[in-house]
């Protein structure tokens, strides 16, 4: 009794080379370049798309003036990203970015009352709600483009 095998390795080395930028991935740039563009994205929307990542759009402001960016361009000012091998990351760093992106409920410390002055007038309230406007996060517009850094960084540009 024998056994005998056979090893076809027709195309090998075309998988090998397909296989390269997978098994020599250097991922530093990559997670640079994710980065850079999350935060380029981040700047888009703030400064003319006006929507949350869902799609939703923001709700206008009071004063009728460019919504996130009446306060001396702080929350734009602010956003930035880093990266490293590991992690590609972005946000806002400015202190009040969170009621921005998050909404909230502003009610006196001490005072019995709020009092502010907007565009056209003067206040006295017991509370002011500031709604969310979702600046951060990945629409599905923003969810392909990144897609297609990494297919072009790897060399599989289609690949899904």
């Amino acid at each position: 009794m024998s056994v005998s095998l056979v090893i076809d390795i027709d195309g090998l080395d075309e998988a090998l080379v397909r296989l390269k930028p997978i098994t020599d991935f250097e991922p530093a740039p990559l997670m640079e370049a994710l980065a850079a563009i999350g935060e380029s994205q981040t700047r888009r929307r703030i400064e003319s798309e006006k929507t949350a990542p869902d799609g939703t759009p923001w709700p206008d402001n009071l004063a009728g003036t460019p919504i996130l960016r009446e306060t001396g361009r702080n929350l734009l000012d602010s956003v930035a990203s880093q990266a490293s091998a590991e992690v590609a990351e972005w946000g806002a760093a400015w202190e009040y970015a969170h009621v921005h992106q998050d909404g909230m409920t502003i009610v006196p410390r001490e005072a019995k009352k709020l009092a502010f002055a907007f565009a056209g007038g003067f206040a006295v309230v017991d509370e002011v709600t500031i709604p969310a406007r979702p600046f951060v996060g990945i629409s599905d517009e923003n969810r392909e483009e990144l897609r297609e850094v990494v297919t072009d960084y790897l060399g599989i540009g289609g690949a899904r």
